[in-house]
């Protein structure tokens, strides 16, 4: 039994809504949809409508606030910073701004909303000869109260260029979405990966980590502690909570969030006996976020995050009057062409994968295309 008491707190995740979160993050859902295969010919559409507002953690997939596709319309955003993290699947984005893609699969997004944007984020069924499965966590990075008012700006992490540790054996890895942790300075792919320039993340200083663990049974690691002191630092385990699972000593059999000591180091050990069934998952997966505290008030009201209620009540005002710059898009659930695959229009440039077309004639991702 380990004697590091690394674990502060365990808090049991709820059974769907947003997760309990440390400044400086201040939202982080887990999006878990078996959505059919397309039977719309091609529209990419649910063949039932969806309610406006459906989030049944019963259900095998979730409409949200989409009618025939699934997935949150135009929609605004003041303050923060949002980081869509994918698994699996694809999202199509769009943005008063003018940015959009479409990414997924291990792909990351990273969006400032800043002083303002108005963005869609679509599911659609892009596949029509299988199930389209989607696996995403959404995060909420907050800002501090010099950046809330910036520019807004877009970043695209290609899954090709993520840094992904794995054991000797096989049998753990650690995804690094961000942050400087499981030998990521030694991927030259991962440099391309820079959070936008007014993130908390983007000052090392800040320490903020976003990281996904998997573990085979008989599989562990351990979470080196933190770089820097005073960090904030919060572990989820998201599935296979039955696979006989200890986290610095203490058995964890039900999904929690568990608050760590960052100044310590925590070991992970699933058993190779894990005991599963159909309902359950052979791997463990955890989710770590972790930062220094902006240490600001927190003040939110829906799509805003500010520091004051009169801050609050400006950005309302301000998106009655101006609609953040307007949607320049043809649709509210903007979605685009069943086999236009996976891009990003960031500044009028198309970026594409740098595997993009896998017949030799790759695309340079930092020239793109003009439009």
């Amino acid at each position: 039994m380990s004697n590091t008491n690394a674990i502060l707190r365990s808090t049991a995740l709820p059974l769907s809504g947003p997760y309990p979160t440390l400044d400086p993050f201040l939202f982080c859902v887990y999006h878990n949809d078996d959505y059919p295969a397309d039977e719309s010919g091609g529209k990419m559409e649910t063949t039932f409508p969806g309610n406006g507002s459906d989030f049944d953690p019963y259900a095998p997939y979730r409409m949200y606030h989409g009618d025939k596709v699934p997935g949150f319309p135009q929609h605004p955003h003041r303050g923060f910073e949002t980081v869509t993290a994918t698994t699996a699947g694809l999202i199509d984005h769009a943005d008063s701004v003018g940015n959009a893609g479409r990414y997924g699969e291990g792909d990351l997004q990273w969006m400032t909303a800043g002083k303002g944007i108005v963005h869609g984020e679509m599911f659609p069924l892009v596949h029509s000869e299988k199930e389209n499965t989607l696996r995403l966590f959404q995060i909420w990075l907050n800002l501090p109260k010099r950046s809330k008012m910036v520019k807004p700006s877009f970043a695209m992490f290609w899954s090709e260029n993520i840094h992904t540790w794995r054991s000797v054996d096989g049998l753990s890895e650690v995804t690094v979405w961000a942050g400087d942790y499981f030998d990521v300075k030694t991927n030259d792919k991962s440099k391309e990966n820079v959070p936008p320039p007014d993130s908390w993340a983007a000052n090392p200083e800040n320490d903020v980590a976003i990281l996904h663990i998997k573990i085979q049974p008989g599989g562990k690691l351990i979470i080196p502690k933190a770089n820097q002191s005073g960090v904030n630092r919060s572990m989820y385990l998201l599935e296979g909570h039955f696979n006989k699972v200890t986290v610095d000593g203490k058995t964890i059999n039900k999904t929690v969030c568990l608050e760590l000591d960052a100044t310590k180091e925590v070991p992970i050990e699933v058993s190779e006996s894990s005991v599963t069934n159909e309902s359950d998952s052979s791997t463990t997966d955890f989710l770590l976020l972790q930062g220094k505290p902006i240490n600001e008030p927190v003040v939110q009201h829906g799509p805003f995050v500010m520091n004051t209620r009169s801050e609050i009540q400006e950005a309302f005002m301000d998106y009655s009057r101006t609609q953040f710059g307007g949607w320049p898009w043809e649709r509210d659930d903007m979605v685009f062409e069943q086999d236009k695959g996976r891009f990003a229009l960031v500044d009028r440039v198309e970026i594409r994968p740098p595997d993009y077309g896998n017949d030799g004639q790759e695309k340079d991702e930092k020239k793109g295309d003009e439009l």
